[in-house]
């Protein structure tokens, strides 16, 4: 009789194994469009190969993305109109708050859940996006999201102990654009991280991104400015016709801190190799 009720007791856990591995399947894949930039770098740092329908339009270029190598591997959208998109057949579509209105409600009036991102400042943005993430991905996601928020803390602790006691030095990153980034930027977020004062911020009580206040700059005691390229002076060329650049000292004797274009714009976690290399263009020395 045991055995006759273990059996039943075994067929029952069977068909409940059964049971479970079907509602499994049945439920949709996890096919993700990515509509930006840095919410490519979230999804190829957290997905899983299969989940990742198409990536943004610009996914695949240097300048703007740290991932681009990375992305190569996977579809990207050719245009940016709801019509691209849906052509994927996602079941969530990842935007930014910077995304047209219009496209993210033609999206979502398809049935389409739309993950719209929407703070990007600080390391502390990029952790909460990358759980963000992970928790809408589910499966392995939250465990890897928590592992690179550690490696990135990891890193940040060491580049801080190596910057103990220098001697901040004095930048602005400006723009060819007509406007200079102050206060609750990213560039601001560099500066914290990597023995820097933002003159805009301090001197020019600017937030955010705004005109710059040509005139006040003059006075400005910059050390270096801080430009994306390879050498300062093809780096520094647009400025050196520009005013209020072309009058400042910083710029005319060629004194600039160089990064890769991505690393001035960066709103991912990637944002912390950014802090590493402006760490090591303001202070050489203690990198020897």
């Amino acid at each position: 009789m045991k055995s006759v009720l273990a059996l039943v007791r075994h067929a029952g856990l069977l068909m409940a194994a059964l049971w479970a591995a079907l509602a499994i399947a049945a439920e949709p894949p996890v096919r993700v469009v990515s509509q930006t930039v840095g919410t490519d770098e979230l999804l190829l740092a957290l997905a899983e190969p299969g989940q990742v329908a198409a990536l943004c339009h610009l996914a695949t270029a240097p300048e703007f993305s740290a991932a681009a190598e990375e992305a190569r591997r996977y579809p990207h959208l050719d245009q940016g109109d709801a019509e691209s998109i849906l052509k994927f057949k996602p079941t969530l579509v990842l935007a930014a708050n910077y995304s047209r209105i219009e496209l993210i409600e033609q999206v979502r009036r398809a049935g389409v859940p739309v993950l719209v991102f929407d703070r990007y400042t600080t390391l502390a943005d990029a952790y909460a996006n990358l759980r963000l993430l992970a928790h809408a991905l589910g499966g392995g996601a939250p465990a890897r999201a928590e592992r690179i928020v550690a490696g990135c803390e990891s890193r940040v602790r060491a580049l801080a102990a190596k910057l103990a006691g220098v001697k901040p030095v004095r930048v602005i990153a400006p723009s060819t654009y007509g406007l200079i980034g102050g206060a609750d930027t990213t560039f601001q977020d560099q500066c914290d991280h990597a023995g820097a004062t933002n003159l805009a911020a301090t001197l020019g009580n600017i937030t955010g991104h705004q005109a710059p206040p040509n005139e006040q700059m003059l006075t400005w005691p910059i050390d270096m400015v801080v430009v994306a390229g390879t050498d300062a002076a093809t780096a520094l060329a647009p400025y050196r016709a520009l005013p209020p650049y072309q009058f400042m000292a910083a710029v005319r004797d060629g004194r600039a801190a160089l990064l890769k274009p991505w690393m001035l714009s960066s709103v991912s976690h990637h944002r912390v190799e950014a802090y590493e290399a402006l760490a090591r263009a303001l202070h050489p020395e203690v990198f020897r």
